[in-house]
């Protein structure tokens, strides 16, 4: 079998690293919403969003002649054309544009005006999910049609990969909504996803080494800071 062989496995380590990398953003949006829902109820919007991104992108992988074809041009205004998957990701950033500031202001002005745009029931979290599912996995997918040609190697890492986020999901959940500053930054990162989304959709290429590099550095220093308060927390005020 070609997935049994060197180069097979090669394929399925490397493709399965790369989607764990473009599943974090998905990650992060998911907890950022979970976190809108009841304590009892966000474990499980967090399970069905992530079950969910694996069967959005099954589906699309298995459509992947009608995704190619979203790819071609629907209309052209002089030299600037789109295409229904440019149209799909420039909605979609825009959408995340638009959570992402008002998740923003929300935590920024305070818990009155926080609880004024509080997600009220478990439904219209799963449609938000969903909404960021499909174009997430529209990216993801096509990423992954243009590195691997096997669909079973393909299915076999997105499988794993999603498996890998629904252990950690909760984990990186609770640490975004238990820390202000790290909930900030996790917003931060969303509006920048959103905005990447919108510049690609215009046919502005940003390498993503550049996005996930800035993302790293920020949350590197981040958790820096985090443990120089901590360490000024626990020290002990000298006597004079």
């Amino acid at each position: 079998m070609e997935i049994l062989s060197a180069e097979g496995l090669v394929s399925l380590l490397t493709l399965t690293f790369l989607e764990i990398v473009l599943g974090i953003d998905n990650i992060v949006f998911i907890s950022i919403v979970s976190g809108r829902l009841p304590h009892t109820q966000q474990n499980k919007a967090r399970t069905i969003g992530i079950i969910l991104a694996l069967v959005v992108r099954i589906l699309l992988l298995l459509a992947i002649n009608w995704i190619i074809g979203l790819t071609a041009t629907i209309f052209t205004i002089k030299d600037f054309s789109l295409s229904y998957r440019d149209l799909i990701l420039i909605v979609g950033g825009l959408f995340l544009l638009a959570k992402s500031t008002s998740e923003m202001h929300a935590k920024l002005e305070g818990q009155h005006e926080e609880k004024e745009i509080k997600v009220t029931t478990f439904r219209a979290a799963l449609i938000q999910i969903v909404l960021l599912d499909v174009v997430f996995s529209l990216d993801s997918i096509l990423t992954a049609v243009g590195l691997v040609e096997n669909v079973a190697i393909i299915v076999i890492a997105i499988v794993i990969s999603l498996g890998v986020m629904l252990i950690f999901a909760r984990k990186i959940s609770t640490f975004i909504n238990a820390h202000p500053a790290m909930k900030i930054l996790a917003i931060s990162f969303l509006l920048m996803i959103g905005m990447v989304l919108v510049i690609e959709g215009l046919h502005v290429h940003v390498p993503k080494g550049y996005i996930y590099f800035s993302m790293a550095f920020a949350l590197g220093v981040e958790i820096l800071n985090m443990k120089i308060r901590k360490k000024s927390a626990v020290v002990p005020e000298k006597k004079l």
